[in-house]
């Protein structure tokens, strides 16, 4: 899989939130350590003044056609 078709993807926590999309990675050791997520507009408001969130890759519970879902609470 490219890069460029995971960021055709949504993100979406398990409990159906939308969050953003991918705009980077972080790479380390050769491996993706994070995917940097540009937040949805609804995000941006609520909890912060920062557009970008850093999600582990170890969060990243399944990778759809369309979306990838993840495990994070959005309190």
């Amino acid at each position: 899989m490219k890069l460029s078709d995971l960021q055709s993807k949504d993100i979406v926590t398990l409990e159906g939130k939308h969050v953003g999309s991918i705009v980077d990675v972080i790479i380390s050791d050769g491996f993706i350590k994070y995917i940097v997520v540009e937040k949805s507009k609804f995000l941006l408001s609520m909890f912060s003044s920062s557009n970008l969130l850093e999600i582990k890759w170890s969060q990243i519970k399944t990778i759809g056609e369309d979306v990838i879902l993840i495990d994070l609470k959005l309190d």
